[in-house]
């Protein structure tokens, strides 16, 4: 009878103890899962504030890294800057103009040039009591009394509304050639003389012009340009 009953039962049992085996290890998959995407979603939030921080940082770097340029070039004029950044750009594509957060409370006048470490980025044109606007050297009313580097040769640079600007007046005669440096001469009473324009892209001559065609490139990338320095008058 007990050989019968074990061989009725064991079956029964072996489904049973089956069937609660079966039971718990979906009960524990449901919770290991759960606390996984709980764990998951932690993880994500703390990658998160990781990613934040390190993009502090490396804001932080190359703010350091502009402003060290900045005193780097500062130390290397007589003339007194105040440091500002732009704020706001004219979106028009017929004005090539930046506003910066430096004013007249801040020494800023109307005329004043406006560098940054690389270049001349252009000269004031509106002060406010602590805002002012800046045209930058691009703009088709924009005019700088420039020379070539190298050979001397003088002219000046205008601007185009474009990424590039033209240096106008070089005689066909004078000798121009693609890379050379063109710098402010200081003649125009507003930039210092040495300060760098950009660099010459193409130079076209033609027999029937008294003047060559010349494109440079400026050394300033006005599409990144965040901070600049003013000349003020000390007070």
């Amino acid at each position: 009878l007990e050989r019968v009953a074990i061989s009725v039962t064991s079956p029964f049992q072996l489904m049973v103890t089956r069937t609660i085996g079966f039971t718990q290890s979906i009960w524990r998959t449901y919770f290991m899962t759960v606390l996984a995407v709980e764990e998951n979603v932690e993880l994500k939030a703390q990658l998160s504030l990781a990613m934040e921080n390190k993009n502090r940082y490396e804001e932080m770097e190359q703010e350091n890294s502009r402003l060290k340029k900045f005193v780097n070039f500062t130390s290397s004029v007589p003339d007194v800057y105040v440091a500002a950044q732009v704020i706001a750009r004219d979106p028009s594509p017929w004005v090539k103009t930046i506003i910066i957060d430096k004013g007249d409370s801040d020494g800023v006048i109307k005329g004043s040039p406006v560098l940054v470490s690389e270049g001349i980025v252009g000269q004031i044109i509106k002060v406010a009591n602590d805002y002012s606007t800046v045209l930058l050297i691009t703009d088709r009313n924009s005019a700088v009394d420039a020379l070539v580097q190298n050979t001397r040769v003088r002219g000046m640079v205008k601007g185009n509304n474009q990424q590039s600007c033209t240096f106008v007046y070089a005689l066909r005669k004078d000798e121009i050639k693609p890379g050379e440096m063109i710098v402010s001469s200081g003649l125009d009473q507003v930039f210092s003389k040495g300060l760098k324009v950009g660099r010459i892209l193409d130079v076209k001559t033609t027999h029937s012009q008294l003047f060559q065609d010349i494109t440079i490139e400026t050394s300033v990338d006005f599409d990144k340009l965040e901070d600049v320095l003013v000349f003020i008058n000390a007070r």
